[in-house]
């Protein structure tokens, strides 16, 4: 199968006249939740235009962005991302960041029992988890998300739902599909559509009370869109996955022994960064290295680094095999760790990474030591060293972090089993 051609930003306009149903939006409060400047997406072009048309009908349009637990926008980098002009008084829409850890602009709408958690994580996990979410989805007829599919580390693939949780979504969920994904690894979960982790997903997306509807789309690295999909959340997501594994999955026929890993600017902490390991660490081979080469970096988190800073980064059976240690931290935060770390063991009171992990950024090489991760000077590396040396095992990725990179079918890099407790 030929891979898509991305289409011109100029074709948008022409593509959004095809896909959308304005009359969803006829006289209804509408709540447009978008990803905020982490994500590749022609945002700059796409909103102006659902602005003018859905403005017209709609009776009312806020914007939410969809942060998770991201710090929060500037009112002039939402405008920016949004292509909104400086001098644009933008009286006809609202403007808000999510705010997850604020109770007074929460809701909690419902509950995944015990045994549904247990039946939608294939036994995995199970308890009661109330199903919160950003109080503003309560003033809104019609939810609609905009935003790209890409795979992704923790619910396989980004976009559709996902923008709700944990998009908008308090923290008790959020904290408990991610811990979901790391006890299923990162290696086990990305890349595949039907995961334990959308179905939670999915489930507690039915339970908000506003008509969903989504417009999603499949991205090249330099925001044209590959294609583009309207509808049911379910539905429109399903599609651009389709079209997200035949463009933003990389397949090898070896493993390597050193990857280096380059965070775009709009990474601006190790929290996203982290990307940069999970979308690489299938190619890696068992006692190699991926650096992530990030000479912008200077924070972990600015929400979470305290936290990371004192639990460190660690493999997942380090956690699962100490559980009463750790069970009080934030979930989605054990997941993070232990999605930087990658796979590997944790017998005897001794921790076996599998592939050695490190940093090339501000953060230094005390604090690197702290954390369980190696150090490298980003000024000691010379980024075309590293080019063209792939039959040397050698690998340079330039934008990493959104192109998922596997070995082809029938080879394997060990993914671990998964995880209950």
């Amino acid at each position: 199968m030929n891979a898509p051609t991305p289409l011109a930003l100029d074709d948008i306009p022409g593509k959004l006249d095809d896909l959308i149903e304005l009359q969803d939006f006829e006289n209804q409060r509408v709540l447009l939740i978008v990803p905020d400047s982490t994500r590749t997406a022609p945002l700059t072009t796409l909103f102006p235009e659902l602005r003018q048309r859905i403005g017209a009908v709609a009776k009312s349009l806020d914007i939410l962005v969809a942060l998770g637990t991201h710090p929060p926008m500037a009112d002039a980098d939402i405008r920016a991302m949004l292509g909104i002009a400086v001098d644009d008084p933008c009286d006809d829409v609202g403007l808000h960041n999510h705010a997850w850890d604020d109770p007074n602009s929460l809701t909690t709408i419902g509950t995944l029992t015990e045994a549904e958690t247990a039946e939608l994580s294939g036994g995995v996990l199970s308890m009661e988890v109330p199903v919160e979410i950003n109080s503003r989805v309560l003033e809104a007829d019609v939810a609609l998300v905009v935003g790209p599919v890409f795979p992704h580390e923790v619910v396989g693939f980004s976009g559709g739902n996902k923008y709700f949780f944990p998009g908008i979504s308090g923290p008790r969920l959020l904290n408990f599909f991610h811990w979901l994904g790391a006890l299923i690894t990162n290696v086990g979960i990305i890349g595949i559509q039907d995961t334990p982790v959308r179905r939670v997903v999915d489930r507690a997306a039915q339970l908000i009370p506003a008509t969903r509807r989504c417009l999603t789309f499949v991205v090249a690295s330099d925001s044209r869109p590959y294609d583009m999909f309207y509808g049911a959340p379910e539905d429109a997501w399903r599609r651009a996955c389709e079209v997200s594994g035949q463009v933003h999955i990389k397949r090898f026929d070896r493993p390597y022994r050193q990857v280096l890993s380059c965070a775009p600017e709009m990474y601006d902490e190790l929290w996203v960064a982290g990307k940069c390991m999970y979308k690489l660490e299938p190619v890696v081979q068992d006692g190699g290295e991926l650096i992530i080469y990030a000479p912008h970096i200077k924070e972990i988190s600015v929400t979470h680094g305290e936290l990371i800073t004192e639990i460190g980064y660690h493999v997942r059976d380090y956690f699962t095999k100490q559980w009463d240690r750790f069970k009080d931290y934030p979930w989605g935060v054990l997941a993070h760790s232990s999605h930087v770390r990658g796979t590997g063991e944790f017998n005897d009171g001794v921790e076996k990474p599998r592939v050695t992990v490190t940093l090339a950024s501000q953060i230094p090489p005390d604090v690197c030591a702290q954390i369980n991760l190696a150090y490298r000077d980003p000024a000691s590396i010379d980024v075309e060293s590293f080019a063209n040396r792939e039959d040397e095992g050698v690998l340079l990725v330039r934008k990493a972090g959104e192109h998922l990179h596997r070995l082809h079918e029938g080879l394997s890099t060990a993914p671990q089993r998964v995880a209950t407790h």
